[in-house]
């Protein structure tokens, strides 16, 4: 098949692309350095070939994707890094044979891990993104607590999610060893051999933590690329044109390509177009300009602004070799994490 033979819209991965961006991270964070998180792609054959570069230990930020890992096999160390009340589907991915982690930061959610079968935790601390999290003076009395109630306390963890875009490098650098010593003295009462944190934005600058849970940089989105991050784009979105209206006046001319916002995840704005200037999305439709104007039947590859709700609008991703239309489809991969 060629990339020409797809309906649209589709989801496409370059092989190069997402291969040199694997073999990247895997140099600066080797083996269990890095816990790669699922969210960003969802996908268990992806995940399959960032073990293949030595990652055995994943995030994962839903039940369902638990689940997903483990039946794949891939079940040998997995992190759910978000808190839960009801974990008992957990509990039953445990007792097949998996280790499950599960992020717990109050009374409520440990008695969901004890009572859920669960029997590894993180304590959870806010460092600074005000989400999930216990404070950090705080972590010690809610390990003693898990410990009490017979649980294994394997350390902490904690997010400085707030920090990933931020523009200035130096800056981000700055404020990230402020939250990290934040989640040291929370580690200094609460023990354990894991210090776990950070993500794409903060890989390099993030040297507190014993394993960082970085998931964009597989595949990548603008966002993360107007940050300075240099991973390689190798998520697009498939499109064909089905309408131009020429230029008159001082209206320039635009076009109609049939992937908006039921495509594209635009909580960090519109999705860019190569060579052309987004104007709005719609629901079916992205409507844009450019110099010359496509024609009706062109395909073109719109680049995503936020990688991890784009992709779990699809129900598959392609993945393909080079950039034009008559690029081979290598392979299809069941984007099959998505849900709760």
């Amino acid at each position: 098949m060629r990339v020409a033979d797809l309906t649209t819209p589709a989801l496409l991965v370059e092989a190069g692309a997402l291969e040199a961006n694997l073999t990247d991270m895997a140099t600066v964070l080797p083996g269990p350095r890095l816990r790669p998180h699922v969210k960003a792609h969802k996908t268990t054959a992806l995940a399959a070939r960032q073990a293949a570069h030595g990652h055995h230990g994943f995030t994962c930020a839903t039940v369902r994707e638990v689940e997903g890992m483990a039946a794949a096999g891939l079940g040998a160390d997995l992190l759910l890094a978000n808190e839960v009340l009801d974990a008992r589907r957990l509990g039953a991915v445990v007792d097949t044979g998996a280790r499950v982690t599960l992020a717990i930061d109050s009374a409520d959610t440990l008695r969901a891990a004890v009572d859920g079968g669960v029997r590894e935790v993180l304590v959870d601390v806010n460092i600074g993104l005000p989400r999930c999290g216990i404070a950090p003076d705080r972590a010690g009395e809610l390990a003693d607590a898990a410990r009490s109630a017979g649980l294994t306390v394997r350390g902490v963890m904690g997010y400085e999610g707030h920090l990933q875009m931020l523009a200035d490098p130096a800056e981000r650098a700055r404020l990230t060893t402020e939250c990290t010593d934040r989640l040291l003295a929370a580690h200094a009462d609460v023990g354990g051999e894991v210090i776990s944190g950070g993500g794409t934005g903060t890989h390099t600058m993030n040297t507190a933590c014993t394993e960082i849970q970085a998931g964009s940089y597989a595949l990548m989105d603008t966002a993360y690329t107007a940050a300075g991050l240099t991973f390689r784009q190798a998520l697009t979105v498939l499109s064909t044109v089905l309408s131009t209206t020429a230029p008159a006046g001082d209206m320039p001319g635009w076009a109609v390509a049939d992937a908006g916002l039921k495509a594209f995840g635009m909580d960090h704005g519109n999705p860019t177009v190569p060579g052309g200037d987004v104007w709005f999305c719609s629901d079916e439709h992205l409507t844009f300009a450019a110099t010359p104007l496509p024609r009706p039947g062109d395909r073109i590859r719109i680049v995503p602004a936020h990688v991890d709700p784009t992709v779990a609008l699809h129900e598959r991703m392609h993945v393909v070799d080079g950039d034009g239309p008559d690029a081979e489809v290598l392979d299809t991969w069941a984007v099959d994490l998505r849900g709760w």
